[in-house]
């Protein structure tokens, strides 16, 4: 069997302020491409919700590889959940690579974003770190230190 070419388009992500989660991410370098309102029954048939009304926008990653959906729910009501654990099963993270990991936690503080324990050093290969962005978005930071080793 042949496989069907296929390639990710965007992580989408669900948040509670649509502008507080886009400047966290334009901070740490992520460009809007877009900004929308969506709704109508195209709309309630893709997603599979009914009445579906939401305010979207599309952010990029500088190399254009990465690609964030973001969107905040007009309706129906949102629905507030605890936010993820490490260890739970689904959605899980979005990950970056950084070139300098403390000027990115240094921005993500000015967002009140902090690791959830500390920076580790993975064997001298990478510097990395979990934290809790806007609406509780686990984000992983990573600074590849063999491209970098002088950081």
């Amino acid at each position: 069997m042949r496989a069907m070419p296929i390639a990710l388009e965007n992580v989408g992500i669900a948040v509670r302020d649509l502008d507080a989660t886009i400047a966290f991410f334009a901070d740490l370098g992520l460009t809007v491409l877009g900004r929308d309102e969506v709704s109508g029954e195209w709309a309630d048939t893709a997603v599979g919700l009914d009445g579906n009304h939401a305010r979207i926008a599309v952010l990029q990653t500088p190399d254009g590889h990465g690609r964030l959906e973001l969107f905040e729910y007009i309706h129906p009501e949102a629905i507030e959940t605890e936010p993820t654990l490490p260890n739970e099963i689904g959605m899980h993270r979005v990950a970056f690579s950084v070139d300098d990991i403390d000027e990115s936690l240094a921005i993500a503080a000015r967002h009140g974003c902090h690791p959830l324990r500390g920076v580790a050093n993975y064997q001298g290969v990478y510097k990395l770190t979990y934290l809790r962005g806007p609406s509780g978005i686990l984000v992983m930071l990573a600074q590849d230190l063999t491209k970098n080793p002088g950081i």
